[in-house]
């Protein structure tokens, strides 16, 4: 047990030591936000308009279109109708949009997995199916 808990120790002593050369490695090629904002620049109507149909021309995206009863060249009219502050949030929503069944799924099953091996290893005792090697 001893054995166990000194290696998960040093472990861990090495994981937080390198953890803290990497950003020193890396402070040299900073950059400012303003420089940032620089580089990408303000988004035009036509910027969005123009992500929007290139997502329309994937073939994932057209077969998933015509599944659902919507033909490509009806959604090329609709992104043409839309405004500029429409096309601005949908170009914006579908780079943030989760693909699958989103980040809260993903989060409760980290945390289970955590708490499960902290039950093994007889750090907390959270499940009472699970027996420890205490």
């Amino acid at each position: 047990m001893t054995r166990t808990r000194r290696c998960l120790a040093t472990l861990v002593a090495v994981c937080i030591g390198f953890g803290g050369v990497a950003p020193t490695a890396q402070a040299a090629g900073l950059i400012s936000a303003e420089q940032v904002a620089a580089s990408v620049g303000p988004r035009s109507a036509t910027d969005d308009r123009a992500q929007l149909l290139a997502t329309l021309e994937r073939t994932d995206v057209a077969a998933e279109l015509v599944a659902r009863g919507v033909s490509v060249d009806q959604a090329r009219l609709r992104v043409a109708a839309l405004s500029d502050a429409e096309a601005a949030l949908l170009a914006a929503e579908i780079d943030k949009a989760p693909a699958g069944a989103g980040e809260l799924i993903g989060t409760l099953i980290l945390v289970f997995v955590v708490l499960v091996f902290t039950d093994i290893f007889g750090y907390t005792r959270i499940f009472p199916f699970i027996k420890s090697n205490r």
